[in-house]
């Protein structure tokens, strides 16, 4: 049975003309031009921000990681910051597809935001996705006093797969213990490789549209490769959430991921973190590209108010 009568009816229309995700490694130059093609980018000179392009030195060999880093050009003082990771399955996606978002983060918000653009799977699998974005953390902290970044106020986050790297990213600095996250930050996150696991029980009403069942057991092959499907490559593994910092879960209703961030947020509440979990009514994975709908500029609103009372930021500069 199709759950397209519970779509929000102002969600509809970008149903008629997005495609149903075929993924296959003959097919991704095609899936990777699409989800390209989707970006919207936003105008920083319109907005008093600044955006320039860095290459971060990747550690133990590692090839250097490409970031765009925002700045305000209004606020002054030292200014939290916040290391965002776009999302695209693990095996899609650039920097430029969250341009708009992180644009207004930093003109609205004063934080200062560093993108990065990780190696994606199957090319590159699990850890080198991780890694970059690990490069990337390390040098946002580590050059903290030259970027005017407090480091006491930094947050990580991300979308879908990107929100699963974040997930994944505050898991592995919370348990080497050199760095303090101070908020995660998470949007309909990719948690879980059990969710479209054989044998698993799936929900009838998430995971028709976007990024779909299918979809999803080719990312996280793609990504695990012939990895311990174990934490920090699978946030939802982790034995203990304990300890890990102030935490926003937003995702639609409808989206394949409902249930594991609805579990995922169950387990850090019941661990002691301070959590925040928003549920969309009849939305689906990736719904806020539909800008216009009202549920869409609602999610906006929630994601710039959370992340700035996470980061202490509560009126936006």
């Amino acid at each position: 049975m199709s759950t397209r009568h519970l779509v929000d009816p102002d969600l509809q229309s970008f149903l008629d003309v997005f495609p149903t995700l075929e993924l296959s490694t003959e097919a991704l130059p095609g899936i990777r031009e699409l989800m390209a093609s989707m970006a919207v980018l936003g105008d920083p000179a319109e907005h008093d921000v600044t955006r320039r392009e860095i290459k971060v030195p990747g550690l133990k060999g590692a090839p250097d990681v490409r970031c765009l880093v925002y700045e305000s050009n209004k606020s002054s003082g030292a200014r939290p910051g916040f290391l965002h990771i776009h999302g695209g399955g693990y095996i899609g996606g650039n920097v430029e597809g969250s341009d708009q978002r992180n644009t207004r983060i930093a003109a609205q918000l004063g934080v200062t935001v560093v993108s990065v653009e990780y190696r994606l799977a199957p090319e590159h699998p699990y850890p080198a996705p991780l890694d970059d974005c690990a490069d990337a953390l390390a040098w946002l902290f580590d050059n903290a006093g030259e970027l005017n970044v407090d480091a006491a106020r930094i947050a990580v986050g991300g979308d879908s797969a990107g929100g699963g790297l974040a997930a994944a990213l505050v898991q592995r600095t919370h348990a080497e213990g050199k760095y303090t996250i101070a908020f995660q930050h998470l949007v309909y996150p990719m948690l879980d490789d059990r969710t479209t696991a054989p044998g698993a029980t799936p929900d009838p009403l998430t995971g028709e549209f976007v990024w779909t069942a299918d979809a999803n057991v080719f990312g996280w092959a793609s990504y695990l490769g012939d990895a311990d499907p174990a934490a920090p490559a699978v946030p939802a593994r982790a034995q203990s959430v304990e300890g890990l910092p102030p935490t926003w879960i937003g995702v639609g209703s409808l989206d394949l991921f409902l249930d594991e961030d609805i579990a995922y947020a169950r387990r850090l509440t019941a661990a002691g973190v301070a959590t925040e979990l928003q549920v969309y009514p009849a939305a689906y994975h990736g719904f806020v590209f539909v800008q216009d709908a009202p549920v869409s500029q609602r999610f906006e609103r929630d994601y710039l108010e959370s992340l700035g009372r996470g980061l202490g930021v509560y009126e936006p500069a």
